[in-house]
């Protein structure tokens, strides 16, 4: 009789291990790649210009699973390149500039924040690399008044479609919500 409870006891012990590895589920955090200084010489994924050269926000996107840096002359070609469909469903850290933080004719790297965060000014009169840009702050209240001094329409950065860099929106044009 012994082998049997022996066997039993054993069974048991094995299925509470099984229980308590199962319930154990931790959620594997993965941290967040740091935004890559933008160099004089760097050309845009998208249109091949020297980013450097231009005024107004850039954007950069790194890849998840690769960890490739992709560069943008403007906030405008980021989006146009990571709102292309095959590119959507991929994982990226998207950075911008905050230009509360840094001047519009040539943006300091120091002032890049996590583009998904960020609040943005679509339409105003300031031009960026490729004309019309997307203008990137870090709070709506410093997006409200650069689109007060220069028109433009105030977006989340979910609420940005294809159609927002596909046209030109009127610059003396004025909504004061946060669209989501």
């Amino acid at each position: 009789m012994k082998p049997v409870r022996l066997k039993l006891l054993s069974a048991l012990l094995m299925f509470s291990v099984f229980l308590v590895g199962c319930s154990g589920e931790t959620e594997e955090v993965v941290e967040k790649p740091a935004a890559v200084h933008i160099e004089d010489g760097d050309e845009c994924h998208v249109c091949g210009m020297a980013i450097t050269r231009f005024p107004g926000p850039k954007g950069e996107v790194i890849t998840e699973k690769e960890q490739t840096v992709h560069k943008f002359c403007s906030t405008r070609d980021m989006f146009a390149w990571s709102l292309q469909p095959e590119n959507t469903m991929r994982k990226h850290t998207l950075y911008v500039h905050d230009m509360s933080q840094t001047e519009w004719e040539s943006p300091d790297d120091t002032a890049l924040i996590d583009a998904r965060e960020a609040v943005y000014v679509v339409g105003s009169k300031r031009k960026g690399a490729m004309g019309q840009t997307l203008a990137s702050f870090s709070t709506e209240s410093a997006a409200h008044d650069f689109m007060m001094e220069h028109g433009g329409e105030i977006l989340a950065f979910d609420a940005i479609t294809l159609e927002h860099l596909n046209t030109e929106m009127p610059a003396g044009e004025m909504h004061g919500d946060m669209r989501h």
